[in-house]
């Protein structure tokens, strides 16, 4: 007779709070990037996605769902309240990468949600393996906007903290998209100006 039989049940979700109290991780958490330069009080991962969201928001692009495009940017970082910032520093494969986020959003979706979420959890797990996989025009859009918030939070920072962050700028041959190749532009002519004004 198996008397531990009792605690192996797993009682199923009933409320939202469980979920919301999980990804309040996200406005908790400093981007790692930051930390890793040094950076006081840097950006949450939350906040990191919220302007990708309103940047969504700018895509004048016809053939684009801009709709979806503002969802996708408040998910594809949601795996993150659990399994945390994950970068290139921490020396982990891309496929473990996407394993371990990939597991944290089955978790989130599938265990943590109540099953009067399910259409909101099967909204929120496509909308991440869209943009994990990388191909639609939408998830190419996204994944674009997220290296280009990331540039304009580098020279945000550089403005001030005085600090020169260059290395932020590997991202730029990444990016595809036309429109936001423009916005680039603007970026790093403010960036150029900037440093022009404090060499003289």
């Amino acid at each position: 007779m198996n008397h531990n039989k009792h605690f192996l049940k797993i009682q199923e979700p009933t409320s939202i709070l469980p979920f919301l109290h999980i990804i309040e991780n996200l406005k908790a958490t400093p981007r790692t990037g930051w930390l890793n330069f040094n950076i006081e009080n840097p950006e949450s991962i939350a906040s990191h996605m919220y302007r990708m969201s309103i940047i969504s928001m700018l895509c004048t692009t016809p053939s684009i769902n801009r709709d979806k495009c503002i969802k996708m940017a408040l998910i594809h970082d949601m795996a993150e309240s659990i399994v945390g910032d994950i970068t290139p520093f921490d020396q982990i494969s891309p496929e473990e990468k996407h394993k371990r986020e990939l597991d944290a959003m089955l978790t989130l979706t599938s265990k943590i949600l109540p099953k009067t979420q399910s259409m909101a959890a099967k909204e929120m797990l496509d909308l991440f393996l869209e943009y994990e996989e990388g191909k639609t025009e939408e998830a190419l859009f996204v994944k674009d906007i997220d290296k280009f918030e990331l540039l304009v939070q580098a020279i945000e920072y550089e403005k001030k903290t005085k600090k020169n962050l260059q290395q932020f700028l590997c991202v730029l041959p990444k990016i595809k998209n036309p429109l936001i190749l423009e916005w680039v532009d603007d970026v790093l002519k403010e960036r150029d100006e900037f440093w022009k004004s404090i060499d003289h």
